[in-house]
Protein backbone atom coordinates (compact mmCIF):
# COMPACT_ATOMS: atom_id res chain seq x y z
CA UNK A 1 0.00 0.00 0.00
CA UNK A 2 1.22 3.36 -1.15
CA UNK A 3 1.71 6.32 1.49
CA UNK A 4 -0.02 9.51 0.61
CA UNK A 5 1.49 12.10 2.69
CA UNK A 6 4.51 13.58 0.26
CA UNK A 7 1.94 14.36 -1.90
CA UNK A 8 1.85 18.54 -3.06
CA UNK A 9 5.56 19.02 -1.54
CA UNK A 10 6.57 20.04 -5.33
CA UNK A 11 3.56 22.85 -5.24
CA UNK A 12 5.24 24.06 -2.03
CA UNK A 13 8.70 24.21 -3.55
CA UNK A 14 7.26 25.80 -6.68
CA UNK A 15 5.55 28.33 -4.93
CA UNK A 16 8.50 29.47 -3.15
CA UNK A 17 10.75 29.91 -5.94
CA UNK A 18 8.71 32.18 -7.48
CA UNK A 19 8.54 34.41 -4.83
CA UNK A 20 12.28 34.21 -4.39
CA UNK A 21 12.26 35.13 -8.21
CA UNK A 22 10.20 37.52 -7.82
CA UNK A 23 11.59 39.53 -5.27
CA UNK A 24 15.11 39.61 -7.22
CA UNK A 25 13.48 40.79 -10.42
CA UNK A 26 12.10 43.93 -7.36
CA UNK A 27 15.81 44.59 -6.19
CA UNK A 28 16.70 44.68 -9.92
CA UNK A 29 14.26 46.93 -10.72
CA UNK A 30 14.74 48.70 -7.63
CA UNK A 31 18.67 49.11 -8.28
CA UNK A 32 18.23 49.87 -11.67
CA UNK A 33 15.96 52.60 -10.88
CA UNK A 34 18.89 54.24 -8.51
CA UNK A 35 21.43 53.96 -10.48
CA UNK A 36 19.60 56.02 -13.21
CA UNK A 37 18.70 58.46 -10.96
CA UNK A 38 22.35 58.75 -10.02
CA UNK A 39 23.66 59.15 -13.23
CA UNK A 40 21.31 61.91 -14.31
CA UNK A 41 22.26 63.57 -10.60
CA UNK A 42 26.45 63.66 -11.57
CA UNK A 43 25.49 64.82 -15.30
CA UNK A 44 23.14 67.91 -14.13
CA UNK A 45 26.35 68.16 -11.00
CA UNK A 46 28.87 68.61 -13.45
CA UNK A 47 26.58 71.02 -15.95
CA UNK A 48 25.75 73.52 -12.81
CA UNK A 49 30.05 73.37 -12.50
CA UNK A 50 30.47 74.41 -15.73
CA UNK A 51 27.65 77.18 -15.33
CA UNK A 52 29.34 78.22 -12.40
CA UNK A 53 32.73 78.40 -13.70
CA UNK A 54 31.73 79.90 -16.88
CA UNK A 55 29.71 82.84 -14.29
CA UNK A 56 33.16 82.86 -12.35
CA UNK A 57 35.26 83.60 -15.74
CA UNK A 58 32.56 85.62 -17.36
CA UNK A 59 33.01 88.01 -13.50
CA UNK A 60 36.70 87.99 -13.37
CA UNK A 61 36.49 89.44 -16.87
CA UNK A 62 34.34 92.21 -16.12
CA UNK A 63 35.97 93.22 -12.77
CA UNK A 64 39.95 92.75 -14.36
CA UNK A 65 39.20 93.91 -17.98
CA UNK A 66 36.44 96.34 -17.82
CA UNK A 67 36.38 97.41 -14.38
CA UNK A 68 33.09 96.73 -13.74
CA UNK A 69 32.28 95.16 -9.92
CA UNK A 70 28.61 94.55 -9.56
CA UNK A 71 28.00 93.86 -5.50
CA UNK A 72 24.73 93.49 -6.47
CA UNK A 73 23.89 89.92 -8.29
CA UNK A 74 23.53 89.68 -11.78
CA UNK A 75 22.11 86.78 -13.29
CA UNK A 76 22.84 84.69 -16.46
CA UNK A 77 20.75 83.19 -18.48
CA UNK A 78 22.67 79.80 -19.62
CA UNK A 79 19.47 77.61 -19.52
CA UNK A 80 19.28 77.35 -23.45
CA UNK A 81 23.08 76.07 -23.41
CA UNK A 82 23.24 74.10 -20.04
CA UNK A 83 20.29 74.22 -18.49
CA UNK A 84 21.63 76.72 -15.50
CA UNK A 85 20.91 79.95 -14.32
CA UNK A 86 23.93 81.38 -12.67
CA UNK A 87 23.72 84.66 -10.42
CA UNK A 88 27.17 86.16 -10.50
CA UNK A 89 28.68 88.77 -7.54
CA UNK A 90 31.41 90.76 -7.03
CA UNK A 91 33.21 92.53 -4.27
CA UNK A 92 36.14 94.77 -4.91
CA UNK A 93 38.80 95.76 -1.61
CA UNK A 94 41.13 98.61 -2.28
CA UNK A 95 44.18 98.55 -0.33
CA UNK A 96 47.70 99.91 -0.45
CA UNK A 97 50.86 97.27 -0.10
CA UNK A 98 54.28 98.11 -0.93
CA UNK A 99 55.13 100.96 -3.51
CA UNK A 100 55.19 102.00 -7.16
CA UNK A 101 58.48 100.38 -8.97
CA UNK A 102 60.47 103.66 -10.42
CA UNK A 103 58.55 105.90 -7.51
CA UNK A 104 60.27 105.38 -4.13
CA UNK A 105 57.53 105.98 -0.80
CA UNK A 106 54.89 106.22 -3.31
CA UNK A 107 52.16 103.19 -2.02
CA UNK A 108 50.74 100.34 -4.83
CA UNK A 109 47.14 100.54 -4.83
CA UNK A 110 46.01 97.20 -5.24
CA UNK A 111 42.17 96.21 -5.52
CA UNK A 112 41.32 92.35 -4.73
CA UNK A 113 38.04 91.14 -6.42
CA UNK A 114 35.86 88.49 -4.89
CA UNK A 115 33.60 86.79 -7.55
CA UNK A 116 30.78 84.54 -6.40
CA UNK A 117 29.40 82.38 -8.92
CA UNK A 118 25.87 80.16 -8.17
CA UNK A 119 24.77 77.83 -11.10
CA UNK A 120 21.19 76.60 -9.93
CA UNK A 121 18.20 75.05 -12.55
CA UNK A 122 15.79 77.15 -11.01
CA UNK A 123 14.73 80.63 -11.95
CA UNK A 124 16.64 82.20 -9.22
CA UNK A 125 20.11 81.10 -7.60
CA UNK A 126 20.51 79.74 -5.24
CA UNK A 127 16.03 78.51 -4.21
CA UNK A 128 15.95 77.09 -0.91
CA UNK A 129 12.23 76.64 -1.53
CA UNK A 130 13.61 74.05 -4.49
CA UNK A 131 16.45 72.86 -2.13
CA UNK A 132 14.80 69.66 -0.71
CA UNK A 133 13.72 68.62 -3.78
CA UNK A 134 15.79 65.60 -6.26
CA UNK A 135 14.94 67.99 -9.15
CA UNK A 136 17.70 70.92 -8.11
CA UNK A 137 21.09 71.17 -8.79
CA UNK A 138 22.96 74.31 -7.39
CA UNK A 139 27.11 74.14 -7.46
CA UNK A 140 28.83 77.58 -6.12
CA UNK A 141 32.21 78.52 -7.20
CA UNK A 142 33.97 81.55 -5.63
CA UNK A 143 37.08 83.04 -6.99
CA UNK A 144 39.19 85.64 -6.07
CA UNK A 145 41.48 88.02 -8.65
CA UNK A 146 44.01 90.88 -7.20
CA UNK A 147 44.63 93.81 -9.86
CA UNK A 148 47.05 96.92 -9.94
CA UNK A 149 45.49 100.26 -10.05
CA UNK A 150 47.71 101.89 -12.77
CA UNK A 151 44.83 104.38 -14.94
CA UNK A 152 44.53 102.29 -17.38
CA UNK A 153 42.19 98.83 -18.08
CA UNK A 154 43.03 95.91 -18.27
CA UNK A 155 43.98 96.17 -14.61
CA UNK A 156 48.08 94.47 -14.26
CA UNK A 157 48.01 91.36 -12.48
CA UNK A 158 49.16 91.70 -8.58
Amino acid sequence: MKSNKQHGFGYIAAIVIVVVLAMLGVASARLTTTQQTGAAQDILSARAWQAARAGSEWGLYNALRLNKCSQAPVTLDLRNDTGFAVSVTCNAYNFSEGEVPGSPGTPQAKTVFAIDAVACNASSCPDNAKASTLEYTERRRVVTACGLKNGQLPLDPC
